[in-house]
């Protein structure tokens, strides 16, 4: 079973939005039968609202489920009403990045492009306070809070089951000067670092590399588990869009591939790394 909250809640949503269809009914239908609303219905299948283990129990007489099949759904409902561990820091986290989080730690594959920034999980600590201290209006406490959880989420490139990630930045990212020339030196060498983890591969997009497919900043994360479809998610200032959809997952795969194909080798792309790196050394 997966292992985070927000996942429990997704699978749960996605077992009972199956069930309802398999028996050809709409969400009014069986809110009607079991003396509820439609929209209560619709929330338990997009994982918007809070499920209890009760309204599991009833669903699943109403849709004349196994008993098996009913406890398993009664377990997830349980478990998808826990906080996951980033949820305790309040403010420092976003509430509609609390989702992605969820859904990032349980990822078998990452893939991302970064056009601005250096990507989140290879980012140090000075470089998550300058970006969280402009424009954010957050509290010297909260910055703390948001940099623990950024540095939790990091781990997950170095266990032992670490996703296969894939990470594609614009050389754009090497050359904004974050901070001074001494933070981007310390950067770029994590950003070798990281390059060197087993399951992760870096290639740069150079700025020489011509038209390439994609505009903005984006994630794909896909799952191990065959009921929990592949997404992408991009986000903004106040929030973020997540894509599920057979058509969405498979333009940006597409559009992900043209970046591979336009970006440096792994090899040139740390060559390039490196000679950024000298140039902020003078």
């Amino acid at each position: 079973m997966a292992g985070s909250p927000t996942a429990r809640r997704r699978r749960l949503s996605i077992e009972l939005k199956k069930l309802r269809e398999s028996s050809a009914l709409t969400c009014a239908q069986v809110g009607e039968s079991l003396d509820w609303s439609g929209s209560k219905v619709n929330r338990m299948e997009t994982g918007t609202g809070r499920v209890q283990p009760s309204d599991i129990d009833a669903l699943c007489r109403f849709y004349d489920t196994s008993d098996e099949l009913r406890e398993f759904l009664k377990s997830l409902a349980r478990q998808a009403n826990t906080r996951g561990w980033w949820q305790v820091h309040g403010a420092g986290v976003p509430e509609w990045f609390n989702i992605y989080i969820g859904l990032e730690q349980d990822a078998s594959t990452f893939r991302q492009y970064q056009c601005e920034l250096i990507p989140g999980l290879m980012q140090i600590e000075p470089y998550i306070r300058e970006l969280h201290a402009t424009g954010a209006h957050m509290s010297a406490e909260d910055i703390d809070r948001a940099v623990r959880v950024r540095a939790e989420r990091q781990t997950m490139l170095s266990q032992a089951e670490a996703p296969d990630a894939w990470f594609i930045v614009n050389e754009t990212a090497l050359r904004h000067i974050i901070g001074d020339r001494a933070l981007m030196r310390s950067q770029l060498e994590r950003v070798l670092e990281s390059a060197e983890l087993p399951t992760v591969t870096l290639q740069v997009l150079p700025f020489d590399s011509g038209t390439y497919p994609v505009t903005g900043s984006f994630t794909m994360l896909g799952f191990p588990a065959q009921e929990a479809p592949d997404l992408v998610y991009r986000d903004g200032i106040t929030d973020a869009v997540y894509l599920e959809g057979e058509h969405h997952v498979r333009e940006y795969t597409r559009a992900f591939d043209g970046l591979r194909a336009a970006a440096l080798s792994p090899q040139r792309s740390a060559l390039l790394i490196k000679s950024v790196l000298k140039e902020y050394a003078q």
